[in-house]
């Protein structure tokens, strides 16, 4: 009588983990994605929320990754913030876990994506956008790079 040789264990990828344990950065990606979307679409956090038949604390955890975003809820968010799935997965680098933005100096990059993916980042292209005059343009941007010249003069005293 031979005996049967146990099946070979298919082999799986660990998943990425942040350093800490804390959740899985492509849930934190995804749920930044969602976040970005939302708030380009001026919609609340509740408004979402009730649209998905989910409580704004629901739509939170998504936002920040703590609570996994299923296949189904991906697919329903597609269709609600009207962007295809992929829009989710857009600028993820699987090779290190995180944003890959596409900018030559990874600093300015982050730093740029930080900016746009942020509450006031979001307001201030939505409004900059609507502004069809190009003198008025022109006079937020040099009100801007002056408050920027004076805070930056600050910062090397």
């Amino acid at each position: 009588m031979t005996r049967a040789t146990k099946p070979a264990k298919a082999t799986r990828k660990k998943a990425v983990k942040n350093k800490k344990g804390g959740p899985n950065p492509i849930d934190v990606h995804v749920g930044g994605r969602v976040r970005l979307r939302r708030m380009i679409l001026g919609l609340s956090q509740e408004a979402l929320g009730k649209s998905l038949g989910l409580t704004f604390q629901q739509v939170q955890k998504y936002e920040k990754g703590v609570n996994r975003v299923g296949a189904s809820r991906l697919f329903q968010l597609s269709n609600l913030l009207d962007v295809p799935v992929q829009f989710f997965y857009d600028d993820y680098d699987v090779k290190t876990g995180g944003r890959a933005f596409g900018m030559a100096e990874p600093d300015i990059g982050d730093a740029f994506m930080k900016f746009v993916n942020s509450p006031e980042g979001v307001q201030l292209c939505r409004h900059f956008s609507a502004i069809d005059d190009p003198q008025v343009k022109k006079r937020v941007l040099d009100l801007v790079n002056s408050i920027a010249e004076t805070e930056t003069a600050k910062k090397k005293k």
